[in-house]
């Protein structure tokens, strides 16, 4: 399977720094398991459909944690997603009434340190 790297996709392959100095990244797939287009993001998407996916099938986390949400502009409802693979909408989605993502960014956890 060849790997398809768009313009948009290098665009928003931006830097970002979470955690104690550590980067974030996501990719993120077309289809389920992992399959068809693909696009790597390191910075927040408001809109993973408007230039970059038609839709999201599936999700690799490599670095993180990121918040996905079901509609644009981090709107609906909410995901924690964790380093690991999401092969399909009901990995990371415990609702039977929602099977769409489509914006992400990554969750910057910040605290004191004692």
């Amino acid at each position: 399977m060849a790997e398809q790297h768009s313009a948009p996709e290098q665009a928003a392959a931006g830097k970002s720094h979470g955690g104690l100095g550590g980067g974030y990244k996501v990719i993120v797939y077309e289809m389920e398991n992992f399959q068809g287009k693909r696009c790597e993001l390191s910075a927040e998407c408001p809109n993973l459909t408007e230039s970059l996916l038609e839709k999201v099938g599936s999700i690799q986390v490599e670095s993180g944690p990121w918040l996905a949400f079901e509609r644009r502009a981090f709107r609906g409802e909410q995901y924690v997603l964790e380093k690991g693979d999401y092969p399909r909408w009901d990995a990371w989605s415990n609702s039977h009434r929602g099977d769409s993502l489509l914006s992400l960014r990554p969750l910057q956890i910040v605290g004191w340190l004692r």
